[in-house]
């Protein structure tokens, strides 16, 4: 996209992801502004990118046509209250990546007339290998859209939803998806430990297997499905392992954590549009 300046409130690990992922792809660090208000996270970020950082929120978004909310949630009501009339004048676009804040909530604070996109990306973004969904509201025209995605694509892949209910099933499956990853990452190291390997030989074999699954099921046009029954022979080592997985009813076990996962997230949304 045609560089224009992005402005990014809170610099925390995510903003950082973003910026890093930007200028990782020749966005022009001119074009680039951080703010925060505290000052070690300034100093970070100034330590690793040569770009704009300063206190205020609104020296920061002076000219700015896109403007990245990556504050706390718990963050974002009172900030936009103090930026609001700048946003009014600049009219820019805001995306937000705060979990749990709806659309609404964000025109309600800046006003109905702005360009608003609600994105929900996961923390792999902070190894540029992210997954992130997005939606926007009615205000953002095909050019906004597009300076949007390139945002969150400078991190991994991006994908447009049609109605933001369905970002509750994305914060359930990708934006919570590492942490059940990771646990089963966990719980293999200790059962192979268990079996005679030591903790080192776990850890390596259990995370290169992670690597390689997740590459071979990127790769290749079949389904997850095909892909497991390709290495399942018929009265071997895996069938057996699998067995026991299936026995224990593992899809209803994700089914009901995705589910819950789901719930919590609009119960958040709930509560945020109630403050």
């Amino acid at each position: 996209m045609k560089p224009v300046k992005i402005t990014f409130l809170g610099c925390g690990n995510m903003g950082r992801s973003l910026i890093g992922g930007l200028l990782g792809n020749n966005y022009p660090a001119e074009m680039l502004c951080g703010a925060d208000a505290e000052p070690a996270q300034r100093q970070e970020l100034a330590s690793l990118f040569n770009i704009s950082i300063v206190a205020d929120n609104n020296e920061a978004l002076r000219n700015a046509e896109v403007v990245v909310l990556a504050v706390k949630p718990q963050a974002i009501e009172s900030l936009l209250s103090s930026v609001a009339s700048t946003l009014q004048k600049q009219a820019p676009l805001i995306i937000s990546i705060a979990a749990g804040v709806r659309l609404a909530s964000i025109s309600r604070i800046v006003g109905k007339n702005l360009a608003v996109v609600r994105a929900m990306p996961n923390t792999p973004a902070l190894v540029q290998a992210g997954a992130a969904a997005l939606i926007a509201n009615k205000n953002v025209n095909a050019q906004q859209r597009d300076r949007a995605e390139t945002i969150m694509r400078a991190v991994g892949n991006a994908v447009w939803l049609d109605d933001e209910a369905k970002i509750d099933a994305v914060t359930a499956l990708s934006g919570s998806g590492p942490a059940y990853f990771f646990l089963i990452m966990e719980v293999m190291e200790r059962a192979a430990v268990k079996l005679g390997l030591d903790d080192e030989q776990a850890r390596l074999l259990t995370l290169e297997t992670a690597f390689g699954a997740a590459k071979m099921a990127m790769k290749s046009p079949d389904s997850p499905t095909i892909l497991r029954q390709q290495v399942t022979s018929p009265g071997g080592t895996t069938e057996s392992a699998l067995k026991i997985l299936l026995d224990g009813d593992i899809e209803k076990l994700f089914s009901d954590a995705l589910q819950a996962a789901n719930n919590r997230s609009i119960e958040l949304a709930d509560e945020f549009e109630k403050n």
